[in-house]
């Protein structure tokens, strides 16, 4: 992978965790062979690998994400036994 397009796509997303994530899942969807997802949404991709094309169509806006809000997981109340 390509540090420069690391950096500007870490820019991009803003969360390094998250671009791991679509990087990875936009190579296997490259990298699968089936359907229109295989195919690169850029147009000059010679010499590039697909982390580096999927990293390109991130900088690019080519492909979208979102990040759900955070929710607040509540523990259950626990319940009362009896006593035997």
């Amino acid at each position: 992978m390509n540090a420069e397009l690391c950096k500007k796509a870490v820019e991009k997303v803003g969360n390094a965790n998250v671009l791991i994530n679509l990087v990875s899942r936009r190579v296997r969807q490259l990298n699968s062979g089936a359907g229109g997802f295989c195919r690169p949404l850029i147009a000059d991709c010679t010499n590039l690998g697909v982390a580096d094309i999927a990293l390109r169509e991130i900088i690019e806006e080519k492909i979208g994400w979102d990040v759900p809000d955070p929710t607040v997981v509540v523990r259950p109340a626990a319940r009362k036994r009896k006593k035997h």
